[in-house]
């Protein structure tokens, strides 16, 4: 019964809670960021895309860790979430920045990328792992490409995207030491269509 408030707790503060960061948010000294109005659009709707993709990334550690019987890798796992927060409080900040907002939909992702953590947690530790990491390779590239498509001049959202790729790359690290499993080519292709429809559909709403 403990497990279940912590995990409907740690859902309900994603979803509707504002966060703050234990660490500062990433900045680039000396390099301020001017955009036009078109400019400031096309940032927040990317923002917006990394916001969701934050949310998702509190559902699946949380479905993870109230999923395995593994008391320390529960522990790496809500060790991970807590690392995400400060991801989802940036990226929340820098929309407040841009004049824009979250993603309605939020429940939703949530929900959603609940269902599969919890699945992958059920299968075992070494699938859930290897979720992780796939996760976080897609991630990695989706950041990538957002570097590419972000305002040139957009010196703040590029900092917190490059410092959430790193942590990101970390985090895959991390779980392939603790023993992942290299997940079978058509889940990855799935996991990656599942990805385009969030993404797609977040850049708007």
């Amino acid at each position: 019964m403990d497990r279940f408030l912590i995990t409907l707790d740690a859902a309900l503060r994603t979803v509707f809670a504002t966060h703050n960061a234990s660490q500062p948010c990433p900045t680039v000294a000396g390099d301020v960021t001017e955009l036009t109005e078109a400019e400031k659009k096309e940032a927040a709707a990317l923002m917006r895309v990394n916001h969701v993709g934050e949310v998702c990334a509190q559902a699946l550690y949380t479905a993870q860790a109230f999923a395995t019987k593994n008391d320390a890798l529960r522990a790496h796992f809500l060790k991970a979430g807590a690392e995400e927060t400060d991801h989802l409080a940036w990226t929340e900040q820098r929309l407040r920045e841009l004049g824009d907002r979250t993603s309605l939909l939020n429940p939703l992702w949530y929900a959603g990328a609940f269902g599969i953590g919890l699945i992958a947690g059920r299968l075992g530790d070494k699938v859930s792992l290897g979720f992780v990491v796939e996760t976080e390779n897609q991630v990695e590239a989706h950041l990538d490409s957002h570097l590419n498509r972000l305002p040139p001049g957009d010196h703040a959202s590029r900092a917190i995207v490059a410092q959430m790729k790193d942590d990101e790359v970390r985090h895959a690290i991390n779980a392939k030491e603790l023993g992942a499993m290299d997940l079978p080519a058509p889940v990855k292709g799935l996991m990656t269509a599942v990805a385009k429809v969030m993404t797609t559909v977040a850049h708007r709403i």
